[in-house]
């Protein structure tokens, strides 16, 4: 497993991370606990130690899970967790973001209770609250930092202007945002602002929420409670027009003799050395294909075989 500096830290993460909100909610059956917890402890053995999670997930649950799956492991791994978005804890209904410095406290404290740690190694904004400016809710995120209750801050989907504004109040180590061959919006800023601020970019979804690995062929392969197929992307002609697509990864793919989903996320990590990945899996195969990954390496050709088959703004329908 590869190791990658964390931003402005002295800690090192896994290149490949591993993002577990699935193991709870949203895509499909959420996995038995045992299963679940199995699963993170075979990724720690293959040399994953970045696990990524957040208070909404599962409305708390999947903190839950990371916190007794590594009940042992604490000094083993990078946990990062997230705050910001709302959700009604009995009923899991969202309730819109809240980045005041009052619930930036409420929700660590809530978080570290799940978690059963003292300490949260990387914590993010889950989303900016439009609502509150972006020093006041990063001043309070410091403030957990100084008590010691955080190591490292992070920002979730922010644009590059509330990056540079957070950063004059707090160094902010990692900038998490979608970013895929079907999202790449990221190459227009982000990712310049993030090299140029010393801060690494942890892309999630890297596997286009599981389209880009080709085992979705038709509508009806998601599940039916799959938050997917409430997705544009997913749906209708959109569907088939990204299928085409994907279908041209799947030929690069073959040739180079590795899977559809192997070359899609080996693609995010070429782009820059300052790139790690979080994809999400509930399946030791699919596990053992992303670490896999690292193993994949590109040719010039490859590269622009990949970027003619997959071009920027390629993917049809948006993200949400």
């Amino acid at each position: 497993m590869k190791q990658h500096k964390l931003g402005h830290s002295d800690i090192e993460i896994s290149s490949v991370g591993l993002g577990c909100m699935g193991l709870s909610e949203f895509y499909g059956e959420p996995a038995e606990e045992s299963e679940a917890i199995r699963l993170l402890h075979q990724a720690l053995d293959r040399g994953v130690t970045h696990f990524d999670t957040a208070e909404m997930y599962g409305v708390g649950r999947n903190e839950s899970l990371l916190g007794k799956a590594f009940a042992g492991h604490r000094d083993e791994i990078t946990l990062a967790t997230k705050f910001g978005p709302q959700r009604n804890w009995d009923t899991g209904a969202f309730l819109g973001v809240d980045g005041s410095p009052e619930n930036v406290q409420k929700s660590c404290e809530g978080s570290l209770k799940r978690l059963g740690a003292e300490t949260i190694d990387l914590y993010y904004l889950h989303r900016v609250d439009p609502k509150v400016p972006i020093e006041d809710t990063v001043g309070a995120m410091s403030q957990l930092v100084e008590a010691g209750k955080v190591r490292y801050l992070g920002l979730s989907e922010a644009e590059p202007d509330i990056i540079r504004r957070a950063m004059e109040v707090h160094p902010i180590s990692a900038l998490q945002t979608e970013y895929s061959l079907w999202s790449r919006e990221p190459e227009k800023e982000i990712l310049g602002t993030c090299q140029e601020l010393g801060i690494t970019f942890v892309a999630y979804s890297p596997l286009g929420r599981g389209f880009l690995t080709g085992q979705f062929k038709t509508f009806d392969d998601l599940a039916e409670d799959d938050w997917r197929r409430n997705n544009p992307r997913f749906q209708g002609e959109n569907f088939e027009k990204n299928l085409k697509l994907v279908e041209g990864i799947t030929a690069i793919a073959q040739d180079k003799g590795v899977t559809p989903a192997q070359l899609a996320l080996a693609w995010v990590l070429a782009q820059g050395e300052d790139i790690v990945a979080i994809p999400g899996t509930k399946r030791l195969k699919y596990l053992e294909q992303n670490v896999g990954a690292l193993d994949v390496a590109f040719t010039e050709d490859d590269l622009s075989r990949i970027d003619a088959a997959f071009p920027m703004d390629a993917a049809a329908g948006t993200r949400y």
